[in-house]
């Protein structure tokens, strides 16, 4: 069984650390060399281009949009369709989306983002889903451990690494020793 590795990142990527997009395309790559399936917000930033590493890389990449149709995701959110499999039209806006998108998902991985992305982040961390953050990138990513210090809850099951290939092995433990509780 591929595990469903959600990428959570930044669609506007102008406040990203130099170098962002291309670890988020390496991020794609290695979720489907570690037999795993992309699932995005079927957007673009840094998930777009986790789906061009999925896709160069022979994987699936499955998307959830916030719009309601194929016509309203091009027209209406200007969102790309290419470097997917299958994109579901959930109609609920961002934050369903996000909900979805996060729940569908055996784990989320955070790479840079702005607030749609702590959202995603808090949903996955208040389901006590694996999460990784891809650190270094700038953005949510690079203040997260901060936020956890400050709330006063523990890290969860977060693991954080700067390195792609190193993040996904840490997300895939944590996803398998879940799975034999």
């Amino acid at each position: 069984m591929k595990y469903k590795i959600s990428v959570s990142g930044a669609a506007e990527t102008g406040h990203c650390l130099t170098g962002c997009l291309e670890k988020a395309k390496e991020l794609g790559c290695e979720i489907i060399r570690q037999n795993g399936i992309l699932v995005t917000g079927a957007t673009s930033g840094v998930p777009y281009w986790s789906a061009i590493g999925a896709k160069e890389e022979g994987g699936m990449v499955i998307g959830f949009s916030p719009a309601s149709s194929p016509a309203s995701h091009r027209k209406t959110y200007r969102l790309p369709t290419d470097y997917h499999d299958l994109i579901i039209y959930t109609g609920f806006e961002y934050s369903g989306r996000n909900l979805l998108l996060t729940r569908s998902s055996d784990a989320v991985i955070v790479i840079c983002g702005r607030i749609g992305t702590l959202n995603e982040f808090t949903i996955a961390f208040e389901d006590k889903k694996p999460i990784g953050i891809l650190i270094e990138t700038g953005g949510t990513a690079d203040m997260i451990k901060d936020i956890l210090r400050k709330s006063h809850r523990g890290p969860g099951k977060t693991v954080f690494d700067p390195d792609p290939k190193k993040l996904v092995s840490k997300v895939i433990k944590l996803i398998e020793k879940e799975k034999n509780r």
